[in-house]
């Protein structure tokens, strides 16, 4: 075993900013596992990529799986406060010690390459290294970013490869148009797996179709209407009906009805290829899924709720979602974005139920500065100001808002974990009026 000291010197190569940048395309990351031994040709997987909801459908199947009795490795991305959160085995964050010596065994491979791996690439190598440690059964691995060239994209035949709802996202990378798009998230498709699709945009699906036809891959649409009856949503998750049963799902929004459908026929599709989940292993893994960050209810007085929404339709979902759970309701809002968002389309649905925003600036060297944002905002008619950090924006907000107030913070996943944390450090200051 590694000493402690070494350990950790792993973990700070792995984070070292020369290789913060993104970059897209499988070599690297392909010569890395094979300089380790290629542990994910060790393991099984499902494999999940989309626009939005790709986090939540697989944290949904990996839950699902546990309760199966299953030893189930779960790699997202990013996470909301510590980079442990996106490897986990049944539930269960890598610990910091597991981390260092397992990113130390992957950064003393990656520092012989001649074209150093990304962190990125270097975080899916340490977590397959991790899975194959852990004796894995499955892994439930999301794409960072796109598909094709995404480095999660070096694993061998996935045994179900997911799609959720494409939408335009990284135009700047992955295409101008829903079809290019769709393309680069048609590349987690090979041969001999099952392909599970959530509904698609017309232009899109006709893409993801023929992938299938080309490779022979059989195709499992996931309608929500057609699966699931009933349905009705709280304030603390959905309930509805499947094969006559009910079932419960402690996340918020009609939208991951829409997930939910597609981790079902995902769940129906490995019982297909001999792997054993029962009906009960299923209901109780959705009624255990847990998703922090996506319209999570962080505190009842105010009302304060959080999401990650941070494009158009990730946008139009949380609207959609708080006109539905709360009728006529205004909101004051927190918001920080990427530079990189269509922010028009993004705070288009928000601006008739706001009162005001309170803008911050994402920790990301891809952050739209606050201030800008607000000024933005302020174009388009809305009340909006600046606070210099997410906890400044937290604490200001609380400042703004009575018991009886509604608070929703979203526009990035970057910062949810930042505005997570500082709701639960802050007593609620006293309320001086808007």
């Amino acid at each position: 075993m590694k000493n402690e000291n070494s350990a950790e010197k792993g973990l700070e190569s792995l984070c070292d900013p020369r290789w913060k940048a993104s970059r897209l395309g499988l070599e690297r990351t392909f010569e890395l596992l094979r300089l380790m031994g290629n542990p994910e040709r060790q393991l099984k997987f499902v494999h999940v990529t989309g626009t939005n909801g790709k986090g939540s459908t697989a944290a949904m199947i990996a839950s699902a799986l546990i309760e199966a009795g299953l030893t189930v490795g779960l790699f997202t991305s990013p996470y909301l406060e510590r980079m442990n959160e996106e490897i986990q085995v049944n539930r269960i964050p890598i610990s910091d010690l597991d981390f260092e010596e397992n990113a130390a065994f992957t950064g003393g491979f990656a520092d012989r390459m001649e074209d150093h791996p990304s962190e990125f690439e270097m975080l899916v190598c340490t977590a397959l290294e991790y899975f194959l440690r852990s004796h894995c059964d499955i892994v439930v691995a999301e794409v960072g970013m796109g598909g094709l060239r995404d480095a999660t994209n070096v694993i061998p035949r996935p045994e179900a490869a997911v799609v959720t709802p494409v939408s335009l996202d990284h135009t700047g990378i992955l295409g101008n148009t829903l079809e290019e798009i769709a393309a680069e998230k048609a590349g987690i498709i090979k041969p001999g797996c099952d392909v599970i699709l959530s509904r698609q945009a017309p232009e899109a699906e006709q893409v993801l179709r023929r992938r299938c036809e080309e490779l022979g891959c059989p195709l499992r649409l996931a309608d929500p209407k057609k699966l699931l009856q009933k349905p009705r949503m709280t304030l603390h998750g959905l309930e509805f009906l499947y094969r006559g049963q009910p079932f419960t799902l402690p996340l918020i929004g009609r939208h991951q009805l829409q997930n939910a459908a597609a981790a079902l026929t995902v769940l129906e599709a490995l019982r297909g290829r001999g792997w054993q989940i029962s009906d009960e292993a299923i209901r109780c893994g959705l009624a255990k899924t847990s998703w922090p960050g996506r319209l999570e209810l962080l505190l009842d007085e105010p009302l304060f709720l959080l999401d990650g929404a941070h494009n158009p339709q990730g946008a139009q979902a949380l609207a959609d979602a708080l006109a539905e759970l709360m009728p006529g309701r205004k909101f004051l809002f927190l918001a920080g974005v990427l530079a990189d968002k269509d922010r028009q389309h993004v705070f288009a649905p928000f601006l008739p139920m706001a009162v005001r925003f309170v803008t911050v600036t994402p920790d990301s060297p891809r952050a739209l500065p606050g201030e800008q944002l607000a000024g933005e905002l302020r174009t388009l008619g809305a009340q909006a100001e600046s606070c210099n950090s997410v906890s400044e924006g937290v604490e200001r907000i609380l400042s703004l808002a009575s018991p009886k107030d509604a608070i929703c913070a979203f526009g990035s996943l970057y910062q949810a974990g930042a505005v997570r944390a500082a709701v639960s450090v802050f007593s609620r200051p006293p309320y001086r009026g808007r």
